[in-house]
């Protein structure tokens, strides 16, 4: 029995020896993983409620949108984009406030948030930002700056989108010859399924007449 209480003892002392020479290393380790499942569960409870608070100001500025109140629409989605701004409603809002505003004939407004969604928005809603945003512009006969929205990365599902509005551009500069290389493009773009905007885009190449 005393040769087992020794063998504990020697294992009590190497304990005690490696707790003096690790102890703060491991105390730590585990008060900075404790912190960071907490910051981690923080975050994500922020994260929550401001999303929260993003869908309750959404839903104030989609229907005001429906009753063509103008200005609340504006006071919503720019309370969205100051407060929210790394949310998705606030893209989603300033996407509708846009098209209100250009159906609304106010261009400088609807290019002010299709512009802030192009720089601040992600993934598709950028890329239809930066498709809109390129429609008011060329309305303006902003043309360079309408190209140099479509020359911008997108996915390729909106490959021929931005073909075609590239050849809608070109077309009202009357570029004919690079209009038609870009319908040529968009139609090689689209899928069978696409079929009405095969024979749009089609009807549009034809419009330029014989190549020169």
């Amino acid at each position: 029995m005393a040769h087992y209480d020794l063998e504990e003892q020697e294992q009590i002392d190497t304990l005690k020896t490696w707790w003096k020479m690790y102890g703060n290393l491991v105390t730590s380790v585990v008060v900075a993983a404790s912190l960071g499942v907490v910051a981690w569960q923080g975050w994500n409870w922020y994260q929550r409620g401001q999303s929260a608070q993003a869908s309750a100001i959404y839903g104030v500025l989609e229907q005001a949108a429906g009753e063509g109140d103008t200005q609340k629409v504006k006071a919503a989605a720019g309370e969205l984009a100051e407060k929210f701004g790394g949310t998705s409603y606030a893209s989603l809002g300033a996407m509708l406030a846009g098209k209100q505003s250009f159906e609304a004939g106010d261009l400088k407004t609807a290019k002010a948030q299709f512009g802030w969604v192009a720089e601040n928005g992600k993934d598709e809603i950028r890329d239809l930002a930066r498709l809109r945003l390129a429609s008011v512009q060329m309305d303006e006969q902003a043309y360079d700056e309408a190209i140099k929205q479509l020359d911008m990365a997108h996915a390729p599902a909106f490959d021929a989108r931005f073909q075609e509005l590239r050849g809608d551009v070109y077309s009202a500069q009357g570029k004919k010859l690079e209009a038609r290389t870009a319908y040529r493009a968009a139609l090689e773009k689209l899928t069978s399924q696409q079929g009405a905007g095969r024979e749009l885009l089609q009807q549009k190449l034809d419009n330029l007449g014989e190549a020169v």
